[in-house]
């Protein structure tokens, strides 16, 4: 169902399109953090860098404009009647409208420094500050340059291959990326990324809540953004939209839809319950202090 935002207005200056660009090369898989960026880890490492039927060779092309779009056509096409509903892209960049009023009114009350993360969309590949990324990678975040990737395309494959269904399943995949940039400015990513550089046999183990983390702040965003004056008017299905959405890349689920079976031992995302009880956990809360993954994992940074 169409998600209903509270008003239409559109902020594009925090965009980076970078849609038709292209560019050559390998894939982020070691520096982005991303929501479906494991789909592609476990692709390459357990089918030994074979391109499988779940991802397809090429990418289905998402509604949205293109790479001869100025910023002003942008925000014109965004801001016309109905656009968030027929636009993807319209609709992100009003997700992540929201999402930045959000933390930085949170941050603010916190007497926390807060930054933006830039919004990019490109097509087939790009170059990031994580280093070279591909479409199969999906939608991540990168700390490096603090921007939040996505390749459009991708949201229909999770759809068609993974059941991430919904207008409100892509809001909570932004806001999923957004939460690693709240780790970022909260300086939790780095004592994170430290731990696993010096304890390497434990690295999935950190990752795994890290990523519940950032959908406990997805939970917790989601029910600020239904608080706030410009937000989203949240239905009980937007929420169940967002639950199935966070089962749905759940490491169990993934490994058996690609290998046909489950290894614990190589989660980094965490199950679909697990993903499912945080995102629902920090809405119920709607505090970020709630979102202690690492301490409900007997885990110390």
């Amino acid at each position: 169902m169409p998600i209903d935002f509270d008003d239409q207005s559109i902020d594009v200056s925090g965009v980076d399109d970078r849609r038709g660009g292209g560019m050559g090369g390998g894939l982020a898989i070691g520096g982005g953090t991303g929501i479906v960026g494991i789909i592609v880890f476990l692709l390459y490492s357990l089918l030994g860098g074979q391109s499988p039927s779940v991802v397809p060779q090429s990418i289905p092309q998402a509604q949205g404009g293109g790479a001869t779009e100025s910023a002003d056509q942008l925000k014109a096409r965004c801001s016309a009647q109905d656009a968030t509903d027929k636009y993807t892209d319209c609709r992100l960049i009003k997700v992540y409208n929201i999402a930045d009023d959000v933390w930085r009114a949170e941050f603010d009350r916190r007497g926390i420094e807060y930054s933006s993360p830039r919004l990019a969309f490109f097509s087939d590949a790009t170059q990031t500050g994580c280093g070279p990324a591909s479409a199969e990678v999906g939608p991540f975040y990168c700390p490096a340059d603090r921007e939040i990737y996505f390749e459009l395309g991708f949201l229909d494959v999770l759809q068609q291959k993974f059941g991430a269904t919904g207008e409100y399943a892509q809001a909570y995949i932004a806001a999923h990326e957004f939460g690693h940039h709240l780790q970022t400015l909260l300086g939790i990513e780095p004592q994170v990324r430290q731990i696993q550089q010096r304890n390497p046999n434990r690295a999935n183990e950190f990752s795994v809540a890290m990523e519940l983390q950032a959908d406990c702040f997805a939970g917790v965003w989601a029910k600020k953004s239904d608080e706030a004056a410009s937000g989203i008017i949240l239905s009980q299905e937007d929420i169940t939209e967002a639950l199935n959405a966070a089962a749905a890349v759940g490491d169990d689920r993934i490994q058996a839809k690609v290998q046909g079976r489950v290894d614990p031992e190589g989660f980094t995302h965490g199950t679909a319950a697990e993903r499912r009880e945080w995102f629902a956990r920090g809405f119920d809360a709607a505090d970020i202090d709630s979102c202690n993954t690492f301490q409900s994992r007997g885990l110390t940074r």
